[in-house]
């Protein structure tokens, strides 16, 4: 559902299992805020990712069960905002990375939006400052995965469903996926993504654009 008055968009997802099972379910929508055909890439967009550690990861971008400070690293997006291609070169292959979201800071949204009982907190804001366009996105997850389009190489055509058929060449979209800790069923020291029967799984993103 949305509220298009107040540029709000919610997401909840949800689950049962008659088994235990290790879930963690995403939303994989990139974004471009100068537009999809564009031809533009993100790297001038500027971050904010609510989260003072990442996850770091192996040679395959498997997480290694340690939190590692963002602060003084290229992975530090802080309130004021960091443009995304200001540090990339430093990130081998690009940003793909797991970040651990600060819960504290908590959303309050329109009550017409019905988002449960699991409280939201805050976990990216995107913005393009020449065309003003920004997204906030708020989570009852406790990560989200920063993904920066590195494999986007301009082969999605119009034959393969790309939106009015534009190509998307490297870095062309971002995601911002809330979610569970990646391999989080592997490291002990992760939050459990194990779904137990009798036990609900839900996840909750909203988006407010503006």
């Amino acid at each position: 559902p949305s509220d298009s008055d107040n540029g709000l968009l919610l997401v909840q997802m949800s689950a049962t299992t008659t088994k235990p099972t290790p879930i963690s379910l995403a939303q994989h929508s990139y974004f471009n805020l100068k537009g999809h055909n564009s031809g533009s890439d993100v790297l001038n967009h500027h971050l904010y990712l609510n989260a003072s550690h990442y996850t770091s990861v192996d040679a395959s971008l498997i997480p290694t069960g340690n939190l590692v400070p963002t602060e003084g690293t290229p992975f530090h997006f802080p309130e004021s905002g960091v443009r995304i291609g200001e540090h990339i070169a430093e990130v081998e292959g690009g940003f793909d990375h797991n970040f651990v979201l600060d819960q504290s800071v908590k959303r309050e949204l329109d009550s017409r939006l019905k988002v449960g009982s699991t409280p939201l907190h805050l976990a990216a804001v995107l913005e393009d400052r020449e065309s003003g366009r920004k997204v906030e996105l708020s989570t009852s997850a406790p990560g989200v995965q920063f993904y920066s389009g590195n494999f986007l190489d301009g082969s999605i055509t119009s034959a393969q469903s790309s939106k009015d058929g534009a190509t998307y060449n490297k870095h062309g979209g971002l995601c911002l996926e809330t979610q569970g800790f990646p391999n989080a069923v592997n490291q002990s020291t992760f939050p459990s993504n194990v779904l137990k029967p009798g036990e609900a799984y839900s996840h909750t993103m909203v988006y407010k654009f503006a």
